[in-house]
């Protein structure tokens, strides 16, 4: 892989050893009635870099409360955060998450509830001052030289059609292959969308209990939805994929496990999970895009890139996300959502490595500062995943 340039990378260096490529001013309702009033926030300061997002918790501790709680509290502590500003009711469980967010590590916070500012005016207020201060201690904050074990890489595609597993897909899987070898970390997630091909992926596990992770975490999850009656594999692929071209649950998955290029799977990670060595992992995520980039975000990936055929419009408030299209059609239809076109393989312009080089190359770009289509549209999706149906009472 000689042909590939040599570029350098640079970060902010985190108080933790971790390296964020953002200084993002992270605004986060601890609760989803603030969600609206932090989104009004967010508006009317007007800059890139402050960011938040909605969700639908509103407090309650159920079977799902480890899976929302480490969500939560790694997205809050993902290092492209500079500044953390936690906006609450004032209650014990808030506290919990705020606590186990600073265990893992934010160099800046603050906690800001209503109960102690008496009013949403005044809590409007004080997040304004907040940010507005975070804002100017950012800017004194200066990039230096990454190693490249700085970089940890998010693995995802959406809508995916008939040309994912033939441009986009093993594509990105050359890039990442490069950055693995070059000591970065890659995170694969999107378990259902491997259904069929995990056999293949445990094959390449270092060792055999790595193995044996993977193709567990395939059969958990088949387990779990066929209690409820549905048959996995005679859903898939869905209904866009159909459109797209694709034409069974073999191609679908073959292609999805593309993303991850050759390189030997270094572990299996539980969903929202930091990886704590670099090397190829696969995570534990649903299918559902925008649960696996906020799963992504909480186990501390600070870059990723989204393959797609149909054009989901999906980004991060906390991850720098590269839409690379499949197919050349989608990419002209949609130019503001796309940052690169892999389709040119299928047009007999580029080849695999070709592309695979342009998009190692936007990767570093985008860690050095170069915006994403995502980020300059202000794609902030956010949602949290649960594993059993929510009860309120």
């Amino acid at each position: 892989m000689s042909d590939f340039p040599d570029l350098k990378l640079t970060g902010y260096s985190r108080k933790d050893g971790r390296w964020g490529f953002r200084n993002y001013i992270l605004i986060f309702p601890l609760h989803s009635a603030l969600s609206a009033l932090t989104r009004k926030v967010v508006d009317e300061i007007s800059n890139s870099d402050v960011v938040t997002i909605a969700h639908d918790w509103s407090g309650e501790i159920d079977k799902d409360w480890e899976r929302i709680s480490r969500s939560i509290s790694g997205f809050c502590a993902n290092p492209n955060n500079f500044a953390t500003i936690f906006v609450g009711l004032g209650n014990e469980v808030e506290k919990q998450l705020i606590d186990s967010a600073l265990k893992i590590g934010i160099d800046n916070h603050q906690i800001l509830e209503l109960s102690n500012l008496g009013s949403s005016v005044n809590l409007i207020a004080a997040i304004k001052e907040s940010a507005n201060k975070f804002l100017e201690l950012s800017k004194a904050v200066q990039r230096i030289p990454a190693p490249w074990s700085a970089l940890h890489l998010g693995l995802e595609c959406g809508g995916s059609d008939a040309l994912s597993g033939i441009t986009a897909n093993p594509a990105l899987g050359v890039a990442s292959d490069k950055l693995v070898e070059l000591g970065s970390t890659s995170v694969l997630g999107e378990t259902t969308e491997i259904l069929g091909a995990e056999h293949l992926l445990a094959a390449r596990a270092k060792t055999p209990e790595v193995g044996k992770a993977i193709v567990e975490m395939v059969a958990r999850y088949e387990r779990s939805v066929n209690y409820e009656g549905i048959d996995m594999r005679g859903a898939q692929p869905s209904r866009g994929n159909i459109e797209g071209g694709l034409t069974t649950l073999e191609e679908k998955s073959l292609g999805a496990a593309k993303k991850a290029g050759n390189a030997q799977f270094t572990g299996a990670l539980d969903y929202a999970i930091a990886a704590k060595q670099p090397g190829l992992y696969m995570m534990d995520t649903p299918g559902h895009d925008i649960e696996q980039l906020t799963g992504f975000a909480a186990a501390g990936i600070n870059i990723c890139v989204f393959t797609s055929g149909r054009g989901t419009p999906t980004g991060s408030a906390a991850i720098p996300t590269i839409k690379v299209s499949t197919n050349t059609p989608m990419f002209k239809a949609i130019p503001d959502l796309i940052d690169l076109n892999a389709g040119s393989i299928a047009d007999g312009d580029e080849d695999l490595k070709s592309v695979g080089i342009r998009i190692f190359t936007e990767i570093i770009e985008v860690a050095n500062g170069k915006l994403t289509k995502a980020e300059v549209g202000g794609h902030h999706e956010f949602s949290l995943s649960r594993m059993y149906n929510t009860v309120i009472s």
